[in-house]
Formats: structure tokens, C-alpha cells, sequence
């Protein structure tokens, strides 16, 4: 048993997930990020490694082809992947490591993982989750239409989550997620492996 634990997160775009994420690893020692594998062009002052790991569609199906994920998927013209190697190494480390993705890849890992916790951040309604879009002032309407389709397709599946998050007031959705990682930590399975000397020395005296 690993001493971490792998939190999926996911989220429509527009509910606040990557700024949840982001203020969760300002408060909370021994959690990371997975850095994904794409197959997409870096993006100005993305660096590889640190935003993505930048491979060709050759590498990628390569691993593919040797079971390297833990899931992926094609967006568009793109190949997106989770390292199977990657992230099991930082749980055996004892670090929790977060997934960021969408509910497809979320099935995905929950089938090869057992003991995942899945979290799906909500927003508080659809008329503030078109206010945030609109306010990024990057997209037509258009495009904001097509983004509220699909963010109602992807709110449709939390009922596969284990915990839900709504994200109306922020620092209140920060607490209650960062709630789920000590909670974890504090089983009494993990706790046991974490602290076994402690425990061993608080019953010697026993009998």
C-alpha cells in the first residue's frame, strides 16, 4: 500500500478548479501535480516539464502501446496522457498527487487504481458559471455557448465522484478541499505505516 493518495479533480471550465488547486498547494505540505504528457506545441512561456512534458505523436504512441498511462486521450489533433511510472512513484514516496482531468480519464484511473478519491468542483449556478466565462474577455459568444453545452455534459457525471465541491465562496471551497487531504491522511491504515513506531511505543506496556 502506498503511502499517498491519488485525488482526481475535475471540474467544467469556469468553476474555479485550477485556482482551487493552486491555493490548496499554497496551504498543504506533500501534494503535487501531475505533469501531463501532450503531444500539442508549447504554448508561450509554458516550459517543459514544469506545464507539460512535450513529446511527438510517435513517443507518445509508443507508450501508448506499452501501457505508460494510466489514461489518455486525443483532443482534437493532440494526444493527452497521465505517466502510470510517474505518479506511482510520488504515491510510494508518500506524496499526494492530483489529477486534473475530465471525467472520461477519471473512469479511466479509477479502473486501474484502486483507492482513488475523486472530487468534482461544481459552480454555484449556470448564470455564475457563464459570468466567469464572460469575464475572461478571450472568447465570442459563440464560443461561450458551446462551452456551457459542454460544461452541462460534464456536470451531468458527478454522481461518479466521491466527494462534490461547490465553489461559490472560494476560500470556503479551498478549506473543504484541503479538508479531504488531511481527512485521508488520518486514517487509521495510513496513520498505521506513517507512525508505526509511535504506536509500537505507546502500547509496550501492554500485557
Amino acid at each position: 500500500m502506498s503511502l499517498g493518495t491519488l485525488f482526481i479533480i475535475s471540474a467544467p471550465s469556469g468553476a474555479g478548479k485550477t485556482s482551487l488547486v493552486k491555493a490548496l498547494l499554497q496551504r498543504t505540505d506533500g501534494v503535487e501535480v501531475s505533469i501531463s504528457h501532450t503531444t500539442r506545441q508549447p504554448r508561450p512561456g509554458e516550459r517543459d516539464g514544469s506545464d507539460y512534458r512535450f513529446i511527438d505523436k510517435e513517443a507518445f504512441e509508443a507508450l501508448v502501446k506499452a501501457g505508460e498511462f494510466l489514461e489518455y486521450a486525443q483532443v482534437f489533433d493532440n494526444y493527452y496522457g497521465t505517466s502510470r511510472g510517474g505518479v506511482l512513484e510520488r504515491l510510494d514516496a508518500g506524496i499526494d498527487v492530483i489529477l486534473e482531468i475530465d471525467w472520461q480519464g477519471a473512469h479511466q484511473v479509477r479502473q486501474a487504481i484502486s483507492g482513488a478519491v475523486s472530487v468534482f468542483i461544481l459552480p454555484p449556478s449556470l448564470e455564475a458559471l457563464r459570468e466567469r466565462l464572460t469575464s475572461r474577455g478571450q472568447d465570442s459568444v459563440t464560443v461561450i455557448d458551446r462551452r456551457m453545452r459542454d460544461a452541462v455534459n460534464e456536470m451531468s457525471h458527478y454522481h461518479e465522484y466521491d466527494y462534490l465541491i461547490f465553489n461559490d465562496e472560494f476560500d470556503r471551497a479551498v478549506t473543504e478541499l484541503q479538508s479531504l487531504f488531511v481527512a485521508r491522511r488520518l486514517r487509521r491504515d495510513a496513520q498505521q505505516q506513517r507512525c508505526g513506531g509511535i504506536l509500537a511505543g505507546l502500547l509496550e506496556q501492554q500485557g
